[in-house]
């Protein structure tokens, strides 16, 4: 329960913008090398870094997913930039499980240009061809999503430390060490099987 709990709050971290969450850094990176507890990571920047794993971080694996797999009510949380015609459109989209319905529920910026996250039930899921449309309900309101055959559609689900591999790609949430030294990975999204973290 104390597990479920703690994923539920890393990936709420992650995917909103509480003041915890201010101040940790999102790392979207490819791993290099793994040298015990230190991840050796090259950042989509460009950055070489060095993350040394918490003592017990939070792994979450990544599985494939569809349109199809939006069941209505499910809780998703979806990155988006505006379209030409200023609707939003979705770069991603990742079904949550159950037990996390909730975590940073809401509408508001991303840290990618010109990006928000979404966070909420889907509703009005609409297939159209290798798109379509939803609508993510949340505390706040409602917004409208179109999904395009480009959107990466995941779900999220528990993973373990034997995703970090050299060449996997991943998105850890870190905290800065307050002596300079490397930051900590509380909380990890890793490649599986092939499937890259999208957000």
């Amino acid at each position: 329960m104390l597990r479920r709990a703690l994923f539920a709050f890393t990936v709420a971290a992650m995917c909103s913008t509480p003041l915890w969450a201010q101040e940790t850094r999102r790392v979207r990176a490819t791993i290099e090398k793994v040298d015990g507890s230190t991840l050796h990571v090259k950042t989509r920047d460009g950055e070489d870094l060095k993350i040394t794993l918490a003592e017990k971080p939070v792994f979450m694996a990544i599985i494939p997913a569809t349109l199809a797999d939006l069941k209505p009510g499910a809780f998703v949380g979806s990155g988006a930039t505006p379209g030409p015609d200023g609707s939003l459109v979705a770069m991603e989209v990742h079904i949550f499980p159950e037990s996390m319905r909730g975590a940073g529920e809401g509408h508001y910026a991303w840290d990618l240009p010109e990006s928000t996250m979404t966070n909420g039930a889907a509703t009005g899921v609409v297939a159209k061809g290798r798109g379509g449309s939803m609508t993510v309900r949340h505390a706040g309101g409602n917004v409208d999503i179109d999904v395009t055959k480009r959107t990466a559609i995941v779900a999220l689900t528990t993973g373990s430390r034997a995703l970090l591999v050299p060449r996997a790609t991943i998105m850890a949430l870190a905290v800065p060490a307050q002596n300079g030294g490397n930051p900590t990975a509380v909380a990890i999204i890793a490649e599986t099987n092939g499937v890259k973290p999208p957000m």
